[in-house]
């Protein structure tokens, strides 16, 4: 029986990736016609900076401390994705490979959950 091989943990990310600096290269295209020039790595992680500090905003307004015009869930799905995008584009301009560093992470902070909880009396 042929079995389909199972797409590593990261794949997804992987894919992510890619699009979010496909996406990016539009942008660079737009900025390099009405600047002349594309964004600076400072003026990325501020534009990033920009999106988070939004996004507790939008958590405010979730919960109904902070009054937004538009529609709460929709912004919060756009600014949660769009910092996601972000991240990639940081990433990739800072030669991290965030699949792998994700996937590394995650396990590391797993690994000392596990330690952590089994250490802990249960109740």
């Amino acid at each position: 029986m042929n079995e389909t091989p199972m797409p590593d943990d990261k794949t997804g990310l992987v894919e992510a990736d890619d699009r979010a600096l496909k996406v990016r290269a539009q942008y660079e295209q737009i900025e390099q016609r009405v600047l002349g020039r594309t964004w600076t790595l400072p003026e990325l992680a501020l534009g990033f900076t920009n999106d988070a500090a939004y996004v507790g905003r939008l958590v405010l307004a979730a919960e109904r401390t902070w009054d937004i015009d538009g529609d709460v869930d929709a912004e919060l799905r756009h600014k949660l994705a769009e910092c996601l995008w972000w991240v990639f584009v940081l990433a990739d301009r800072l030669d991290v490979d965030m699949p792998e560093a994700y996937e590394a992470t995650m396990d590391r902070i797993g690994d000392g959950l596990r330690r952590t909880l089994q250490s802990m009396p249960k109740g």
